[in-house]
């Protein structure tokens, strides 16, 4: 009897089997496996003397600088470390409908009119020619140079960029559209996005353009497909944002030429996405002051300060057990949050329905929020405003105690820019450091939660104090 030519793979994470199962064994994913035809991966046997000797070079030698082009967009050049470096491959994901395709036809556009002009390729495999001619022209960018093409099978793309004079830059939209003729399996699978992309990265590394791939995204927000993808580009962009709000963030997940975590902040007009030069002043352009329940977290994105407004609401509950609802915020930490304050400051939440939110569509993932976000719980539990020139930032540990964060003299000159006039923060370790001194605001160091309770009390007992004197 034959053996059987076949093998079953997982489209999530890679894995493959035997035989077909409804739950993958390596990553839990329901439903994922698709039969395959085996193909010979590796040779079973290598002999002496076939290869090429390699070259080996020391650790201290002289290595040339990678060639570092802007595109003209402030925003997404923040993002990649200043600019697209010949040769680089960046893989893009996103959300159906956000921006993805609406952003890289900008950026092909842009380089391409730039002062020092680059020849741009803009392939897709899910749109005609003429839909993304129609795209350019809402967006005010049909006059530029940009070849575009509609194409998905990568031998015909290699074919047409393997020569002396490539473009400058190449756009593939997307990589789980593309396919490789010697393989069996359908367009999207495991093997053809591995196989597709590790074609057209050859060949980017080869004649040294830049290459950008479009990458689905699953349910999850993770980018389709086998995670060897995110290893094989250089840059890993997520292209962020909620369909009710009017801005995108764009960040950088993995970055071999800058720094990771650097957000790009944009909003989405009738005419495209534009940039958004000081984000902190559009998260907090709706604020609200003199209501309970709401603070101002300094944060920190990548290399940039960002002000956010966190907003937290209490009330009583006839369930048995509340509901416990975060929006741009972890849940377990909120939870914990929760305990601790119960806890350490003796503070009744477990009756009590608890809704917290991050203004803006924002997703904050640094514990230095936890101070920010205490401050609203308490504020929203006692009915007591914040004042509103008042920002804080701290992490909070499961005694109570409120611990040091990163960069604090970044976060307080970003408050001091935007006018607000006291920071609540940790105490410094430097007890020399002159308090008060930074972007001339009061600093108002917090050592335990009890003291943010007690500040809180005794700001809004003044407060009520100074009313009665005017109304007399």
């Amino acid at each position: 009897m034959a053996k059987s030519n076949t093998r079953y793979v997982c489209q999530s994470c890679g894995a493959s089997f035997p035989r077909w199962m409804g739950r993958c064994e390596s990553c839990s994913a329901w439903n994922s496996i698709v039969e395959e035809a085996a193909r010979e991966e590796m040779p079973k046997g290598l002999s002496r003397g076939k290869g090429k000797s390699i070259e080996f070079v020391a650790l201290d030698g002289h290595a040339p600088e990678a060639l570092r082009r802007a595109t003209g967009n402030a925003e997404f050049d923040r993002v990649t470390g200043g600019g697209l470096v010949r040769g680089s491959a960046i893989l893009i994901g996103g959300d159906p409908g956000i921006g993805k395709s609406t952003l890289l036809l900008q950026i092909v556009t842009a380089v391409a009119g730039g002062a020092k002009p680059m020849r741009s390729a803009y392939i897709s495999g899910e749109e005609a020619v003429e839909q993304v001619q129609l795209r350019a022209k809402r967006l005010g960018q049909q006059s530029h140079a940009v070849q575009i093409a509609a194409a998905t099978n990568v031998r015909d793309i290699i074919a047409s960029l393997d020569k002396s004079d490539p473009p400058d830059l190449v756009v593939i939209d997307s990589i789980q559209t593309m396919y490789l003729d010697n393989l069996d399996s359908a367009p999207g699978t495991v093997a053809q996005v591995r196989s597709a992309a590790a074609e057209l990265i050859r060949l980017a590394k080869q004649r040294g353009f830049v290459l950008m791939l479009v990458g689905h995204v699953t349910k999850e927000g993770q980018i389709a497909g086998p995670r060897v993808l995110e290893h094989m580009v250089d840059t890993v962009l997520y292209f962020e944002g909620e369909r009710g709000h009017h801005f995108r963030l764009l960040r950088a997940v993995k970055n071999r030429f800058g720094p990771a975590n650097e957000i790009g902040v944009f909003e989405m007009t009738e005419s495209g996405l534009q940039e958004v030069p000081n984000p902190s002043a559009l998260f907090l352009a709706e604020r609200r002051g003199s209501v309970s329940g709401t603070t101002v977290f300094a944060g920190i994105e990548g290399t940039r300060p960002v002000l956010v407004e966190i907003q937290a609401l209490v009330s009583p509950s006839p369930l048995a057990t509340p509901r416990r609802a975060v929006v741009g915020w972890d849940s377990s930490r909120l939870a914990m949050l929760l305990a601790v304050l119960e806890t350490r400051c003796e503070l009744a939440f477990a009756g009590n329905e608890v809704y917290l939110n991050v203004a803006g569509g924002l997703r904050i993932g640094e514990p230095a929020a936890d101070l920010a976000v205490a401050l609203a719980l308490i504020s929203a539990l006692t009915d007591r405003p914040v004042p509103e020139d008042v920002a804080a930032f701290g992490e909070i540990g499961l005694s109570g105690e409120v611990r040091m964060v990163s960069q604090p003299e970044l976060r307080l000159r970003e408050a001091g820019k935007l006018g607000f006039r006291r920071v609540l923060m940790p105490r410094r370790r430097d007890s020399k450091k002159e308090r008060g001194s930074v972007s001339g605001i009061e600093v108002l160091e917090i050592g335990h939660l009890q003291d943010v309770l007690d500040w809180l009390y005794n700001e809004v007992r003044s407060l009520s104090a100074g009313k009665r004197v005017l109304s007399q």
